[in-house]
This record gives C-alpha cells, sequence and structure tokens, in this order.
C-alpha cells in the first residue's frame, strides 16, 4: 500500500480538521509585506511548509525569496513577482494580497503568530509520520530496524522545528572563561584525554563538538590507534564512547583491547589455544573491560543516518562523549547517483555536524589513496575519496611506519631517531591547534601504541612538542 502523503488525505481516515491557523497565517504575511524587516526576526522560526494553505505557502515562498534577493518586501513587490511566476490568478488575484495586509496594522507581534503556526505544522507532522508509520508496519518487506531509524530521523527533525541556536558574544565570553579556569585548575586537559603525552598536551585532548579524522595507508594501524585512544579515554579519563565499525564485529574489537592490556596477540586470544598463565591475564582483563562504558551498535553501521541516529540515541541512553567510526570508505551516504567524493563530503559534513548538535567528540577513520611517487609519508592531500573530508574536520591527524617501507631512519622532526618499533603521527590540519608530529611507540604484536618513553622518561627531561 503506498503511504499517503498528504495531510488532507490522512485525515479522511480520523474525519477530523488538521491543526491549523489560518488567520494568524494571514496575519504573519500581511506583516511581512507591512515591515521590511519583518521576515528576518521569524525566518528562523518558519518555513514554507509550515504554512496550511498552498495558497500562503506560494505567497510565503515569494517574500523569502525577495528576502534572499535583498529586494523590497512590499504588497506590489509580492504581487508583480507572483505575476511573474504566473501565480497570482492561482492565489486568487491582486485582491487577496491587498486584504492580507489591510488585516494588521504592523508587526509588532510576527514572532509569537510565528511560535503558533510552528506549532500547528508540527502537529500536522506528527500526524503524518504516525499514519504513515501504520502503514509501513503491516507491511513485511520493510526491514524494522531501518523503520525505526527513519522515524527517529523525522521526529529529530520534527524536534529542532523553529529552534534558534543564536547566541550572544557575552555568553561566548563566558565559556571561554569557565575554560581558561578550569585549565588552570587542572592538568590542562580541557578535552578528553586520548593518554598520549605530546598530543594532549598540544591539543588539551580531545575537545567537544570536534571531528578527528585518522588517516593512514592500509596496515599502518590508524584502526589500532583509534582503539588505543578509545581505551585510554575510558579507563583513565571517564569518557563514555560508542564504536561503530564496517570491519570488525564486537568479538574482533574486544579482542583487540584485551590484547593491548595483556600483551597478547589478538589473533592467538581469537583462534589459539592458551596456556594457563595467559588464560588467567585474559580472565582478569575482561572483567576489568566488562564495566568499562564502551557501547556498540552493529545494526547501525550501514549508512551515515543509521550511526547518526544512534549516536543520538546512545547519548540520550548512556551519555556518550565520544564516538568512533571506521571507517569513512565505507560508510553508506544515502545518496544516489552521486560520485564518490560527493558521498564521501556528505559523510563527512554529517558526522561534524552529529559531534557538534550532540557535544561529542567523534574519532573518524579513513584510508589513504596510495602514494604515486615512492614518498610514503602520509599528507592530507592523499585523503582518499574527497577533499571535503579536510573541510569537515577540525584535526586530521595521518600515521605512518616507516618501517614497514624498508626506511631505517626518520626525517625532520626526527631526524637520526631509528624507526623500528615506532610510528610517526603527523597532525597535517588542527583548526585550533596547529600542526606538527610527534612519535608513538608501536607494538606490532598485539597492535598498539604507546608514548614514545625516550622523549620523556622522567618529568624534568620532558622535552617541548616538535611543533
Amino acid at each position: 500500500m503506498k503511504p499517503r502523503s498528504t495531510i488532507e488525505e490522512i485525515n479522511e481516515v480520523f474525519g477530523k480538521i488538521p491543526p491549523q491557523a489560518v488567520e494568524v497565517e494571514e496575519a504573519v504575511l500581511g506583516a511581512l509585506m507591512l515591515e521590511q524587516d519583518a521576515y528576518i526576526s521569524i525566518a528562523e522560526i518558519i518555513d514554507t511548509r509550515s504554512f496550511y494553505k498552498l495558497q500562503h505557502q506560494q505567497i510565503f515562498e515569494i517574500i523569502k525569496s525577495l528576502s534572499q534577493s535583498n529586494k523590497p518586501i512590499d504588497l506590489l513587490m509580492v504581487t508583480q513577482e507572483l505575476r511573474n511566476r504566473g501565480l497570482l490568478d492561482e492565489i486568487g488575484g491582486p485582491l487577496v494580497i491587498t486584504k492580507l495586509t489591510s488585516k494588521v496594522v504592523s508587526a509588532a507581534h510576527i514572532e509569537f503568530h510565528a511560535r503558533i503556526i510552528a506549532q500547528k505544522f508540527i502537529q500536522r507532522e506528527m500526524i503524518r509520520i504516525s499514519s504513515e508509520i501504520q502503514i509501513k508496519a503491516y507491511d513485511d518487506t520493510l526491514d524494522v530496524d531501518d523503520l525505526v531509524n527513519e522515524t527517529v530521523s523525522e521526529l529529530v527533525v520534527i524536534q529542532e522545528t523553529g529552534k534558534s541556536n543564536e547566541t550572544t558574544i557575552s555568553e561566548g565570553v563566558d565559556g571561554l572563561e569557565k575554560r581558561i579556569t578550569w585549565n588552570q585548575a587542572n592538568t590542562g586537559l580541557s578535552g578528553i584525554g586520548t593518554g598520549f603525552y605530546k598530543f594532549d598536551k598540544f591539543s588539551g585532548g580531545l575537545q567537544k563538538t570536534d571531528l578527528l579524522v585518522i588517516a593512514g595507508e592500509s596496515s599502518q594501524g590508524k584502526t589500532s590507534l583509534a582503539l588505543t585512544i578509545t581505551k585510554n579515554a575510558v579507563m583513565n579519563y571517564k569518557a563514555r564512547a560508542a564504536i561503530y565499525s564496517l570491519e570488525m564485529d564486537k568479538i574482533q574489537l574486544v579482542a583487540r583491547l584485551v590484547a593491548q592490556e595483556t600483551g597478547i596477540s589478538s589473533k592467538r586470544i581469537l583462534t589459539q589455544k592458551l596456556s594457563p598463565s595467559e588464560i588467567n591475564r585474559v580472565s582478569i582483563t575482561t572483567r576489568i573491560i566488562k564495566t568499562l562504558p564502551v557501547f556498540f551498535d552493529e545494526s547501525s553501521t550501514s549508512s551515515i543516518d543509521q550511526i547518526c541516529t544512534s549516536m543520538r540515541r546512545l547519548k540520550m541512553k548512556y551519555g556518550i562523549n565520544l564516538a568512533v567510526v571506521d571507517y569513512l570508505q565505507l560508510v553508506g551516504s544515502g545518496l544516489k547517483n552521486k560520485s564518490d567524493e560527493a558521498q564521501i563530503a556528505e559523510i563527512a559534513r554529517r558526522l561534524k555536524n552529529a559531534a557538534k548538535d550532540l557535544g561529542i567528540s567523534v574519532i573518524a577513520i579513513s584510508q589513504l589513496s596510495r602514494t604515486t611517487n615512492g614518498n610514503h609519508r602520509p599528507t592530507k592531500s592523499r585523503l582518499r575519496g574527497s577533499g571535503q573530508i579536510e573541510e569537515a574536520a577540525d584535526v586530521v591527524m595521518t600515521v605512518w611506519r616507516p618501517e614497514t617501507y624498508e626506511i631505517n631512519e626518520f626525517d625532520e622532526p626526527h631526524k637520526g631517531i631509528l624507526t623500528f618499533g615506532l610510528a610517526e603521527c603527523l597532525i597535517e590540519k588542527g583548526r585550533n591547534i596547529g600542526t606538527g608530529s610527534f612519535l608513538l611507540k608501536f607494538n606490532k604484536e598485539t597492535t598498539s601504541f604507546y608514548d614514545y618513553l625516550p622523549d620523556y622518561e622522567l618529568p624534568a627531561q620532558k622535552k617541548d612538542l616538535e611543533f
């Protein structure tokens, strides 16, 4: 059965008049044509779809178009634009426009009236969505998880209708002063610690609303780096994390976390018989890990819509403040007939918006295109699929292990240091922190990253960052 698409068709079933406020709509349209700046005050509250009558939608769309073109908004301009578009007779002729302006004397109460229109629109949308859900719920060919995600997404859109995020510079200053005060009284970590001294000292940790992209070629350790950061954040900095992996299931991910803590490779943990002492180490570690606030949602890893919906749900239910997505190029965008670049750009943009809207940190893993000039040191220009990833990200960090390319010594700024057992992390973009490079120790057996100890063995000997 085809879902009903209009509020009138839906209400045939219930025999009721849809929620509406036609007279208020007329007052708002009249006020918009009386005062030039009235549109600005209600632009964030209502839109074309908010109006119940089709004629009112058409008139409001003209007013909106005039405002966006910086043209005068008055009776004459609206009438002329309707005539130019062949809509004047459809809405009832010039007399209808004249009557709208004659019903109000000013735009003094336009915001209050606009909120009434928004409220009625939300009511109609809830009726529409609930009716379509009922119809789709009877359709056995539809996947119930997709239906739930679709419903949640639509309800979230309704929830945001008419909300304004405008703030004053005073509020911004207050937030900055709180951040500075906190930094002075604490360790300087204004965000979630990663457990890596140099990165945390330089960045203040993983910041709320930030999108961190970790990129690298295959087998360089980007997923392991993200997991190590997550483990450190949860175990040592009270983070609550969600992990979305399109490459590994939760058992494989947990095996990697256990490997990092026990020193036993995840391959052996997953596939081989362990010694009694190893069993004991694994048992002790799993008892600890079981209590950690880490969440997996394997049903929500196929599309960006599902991932963002799951993040919102886990934020509301468990208070997550960190999410990891592995990896960008495998996530579905939901965009049909679009290039790979356009789809990846949309995914990166949605993840950044999710971080900002939910007030969490998001780590997204990305593949790098293989080098064509023989230089394997990674650069952000090699982000596979889209330069738009760089645009959306607050921080882009690439990782590589030169020893895998038979390179024995690092170049500047780490010249003279042998590459064996080490990885270089390059902050290629830092929206608020700048760029630079630091080294980490890498255990190939357990795919674990650790601070590079020679750089800060004793507190008095801690070196400044190579930035």
